[in-house]
């Protein structure tokens, strides 16, 4: 079995192939941002563009003595700005991704789902934690977790085929999609049932594209094949998921934050279905964890990047 840090690292390691992703680093105004920032850059992973107040980012570099020189810095007056300012690149295509600094996640994502001047696109904008567990193998991804609270039958549709383009962006194709609930039969007193029993026929029907549908699937038996057999649940999925998609934020953000702080799980994070990806790290993260989640946003940015293509030439 990988070591704790193995399977991230392994996803850092990816992106010494590609070219760093120009990025809007959103408001870098405090050590921790502005050094995960620098971090990336270092690794190559990013081409940082810092958005913010030149006077605070400068204050804050030699605070911490972070060297910034080589970088280009986009002077805003506050948060909200540095938020607008950031999303303005990318609609020019001058940034692939975006990078939360220290402004409130919901500063940035109203700058991102703006009508008029954000980055939305047919797709729900959807959250996903990608969770390195030392007791799996492989890494899961869990979601939605910080976005969507009570999401719809076709929010979920969205949330699904992103985290499906995700793991395809990450290497694996046709991951197994695990949708949760309390139970693994269909039952109308429980509504996440019947809409993953719905889901799982959208899938057979062509409308979600890319995974390997199954639910509803209790936790015990998405991950753990022994679960799954006791029951006697056969099912390609079972035991063996790569993606767990939760019924509401609530269940999917106890899921990830019981694996990260009983499990001893790791968690990248990532927002879908904009434009570009969008990087959200915590304050809490280690500087692996922060370079794992601009790793994953970078080739999300790629994956992206390759499709443009494929759709032009065609």
């Amino acid at each position: 079995m990988a070591g704790k840090c193995g399977k991230f690292e392994h996803l850092i390691r990816k992106c010494k192939n590609i070219s760093p992703v120009p990025t809007a680093v959103v408001h870098p105004c405090d050590g921790i941002s502005l050094s995960s920032a620098l971090d990336a850059a270092q690794a190559k992973i990013i081409l940082p563009v810092l958005v913010g107040p030149r006077a605070r980012i400068e204050a804050t570099a030699a605070k911490f003595h972070l060297d910034i020189s080589p970088y280009e810095i986009l002077d805003t007056p506050h948060s909200h700005a540095s938020a607008a300012e950031a999303v303005r690149l990318a609609r020019e295509g001058r940034a692939e991704m975006l990078m939360k600094g220290s402004l409130h996640t919901d500063e940035l994502m109203g700058a991102v789902v703006r009508s008029d001047t954000g980055l939305r696109t047919e797709r729900r904008v959807s959250h996903a934690f990608i969770m390195n567990v030392p007791q799996l193998k492989r890494v899961i991804i869990i979601t939605d977790a910080a976005i969507n609270i009570f999401p719809t039958l076709e929010d979920k549709k969205h949330i699904i085929q992103n985290a499906i383009d995700l793991s395809a962006a990450l290497g694996l194709k046709e991951p197994k999609v695990a949708i949760l609930s309390a139970m693994e039969t269909v039952s109308l007193k429980v509504p996440s049932t019947v809409e993953a029993a719905a889901l799982c026929k959208m899938a057979d029907r062509g409308q979600i594209t890319g995974g390997i549908l199954d639910g509803p699937l209790a936790l015990d038996n998405a991950v753990s094949l022994s679960a799954a057999k006791i029951k006697n649940i056969s099912s390609p999925v079972a035991g063996q998921a790569d993606i767990l998609i939760a019924p509401d934020l609530e269940a999917g953000n106890m899921l990830a934050k019981s694996l990260t702080f009983l499990a001893d799980a790791e968690a990248a994070g990532i927002v879908l279905g904009a434009r570009i990806p969008i990087v959200l790290t915590s304050r809490a993260d280690s500087v692996k964890m922060r370079l794992a989640s601009c790793a994953i946003g970078a080739l999300a940015a790629l994956a992206r990047r390759e499709n443009t293509k494929k759709a032009l030439a065609q």
